[in-house]
């Protein structure tokens, strides 16, 4: 068995599992991103017809996923991806006619209040969405009654209540996981503003071990051990030795008020 026949699970993941692995190791810029879609769209009920928002869409594999998959119309918005080059892949995929790119940053989306019927948000949302007032400046673009979901690293405990990061996981990431919160909080933090109604907020199941056999195929597939950031036979090691015990996926969903 290939490392690409790994990433082919239909029994955890039927959807994804219609893709071409290469294809989406070709596109990689974090954790398998339809994995998330798929598992964080269970709570989200998309519908054909939809305008959606993918806020913080990378190279474009979340967009072709939710216009195929879905039958929606997605804006797939990013501030480090230029369009044209997210363009290529849409055309490529045969979802030109139902996928627009714009390149934009996410405090400063260029869209019309009650744009949207649903906003997701696939492994970006810890970079920009944990200010107290994030939320309430992304709703304006959602019509009432509208969908938002993200997923995002996340931790069983906040680092407030550790007192610390732990040494192992910031010898790694360094501050990164101040941003990575429990459901509880985003819970919380989302329900305060009296904006949204919180639908599901849980912690992945086994999150943790697919971010490890994704991280292991993007090694294998590049050839590269070192990666980008971080060494990905260190981020191997961690969450081996961690088990889910602190890390994982927070998977969030709401409907405006």
């Amino acid at each position: 068995m290939t490392i690409y026949d790994e990433l082919i699970r239909p029994d955890r993941y039927p959807r994804s599992s219609r893709y071409d692995p290469a294809w989406l190791l070709d596109l990689d810029m974090g954790p398998n991103p339809l994995w998330l879609l798929e598992d964080l769209a269970q709570d989200l009920d998309l519908r054909p017809g939809m305008r959606v928002l993918d806020l913080g869409s990378g190279k474009g594999a979340t967009s072709v996923f939710l216009a195929r998959e879905y039958g929606v119309q997605v804006v797939a918005a990013d501030w480090w991806i230029a369009p044209d080059e997210a363009a290529a892949v849409f055309a490529e995929a045969g979802v030109a006619d139902r996928v627009t790119a714009v390149r934009a940053e996410a405090h400063n989306l260029p869209f019309a209040k009650d744009s949207f019927d649903a906003i997701v948000s696939i492994d970006a949302f810890e970079y920009f969405g944990t200010s107290d007032w994030y939320l309430p400046y992304l709703v304006q673009f959602l019509r009432t009654g509208g969908r938002l979901g993200m997923s995002t690293p996340g931790m069983t405990r906040e680092i407030r209540e550790l007192g610390a990061i732990p040494a192992p996981v910031k010898e790694l990431f360094g501050w990164e996981p101040i941003a990575w919160h429990t459901p509880e909080w985003w819970r919380f933090q989302w329900e305060v503003t009296e904006l949204v109604t919180v639908t599901s907020a849980r912690l992945q199941d086994d999150g943790w071990r697919d971010w490890r056999l994704w991280t292991r195929a993007v090694a294998e597939h590049t050839g590269d051990w070192t990666g980008r950031a971080h060494s990905r036979q260190a981020v191997i090691d961690l969450l081996t030795a961690d088990a889910g015990e602190l890390l994982g996926f927070a998977m969030v969903t709401a409907t405006k008020l």
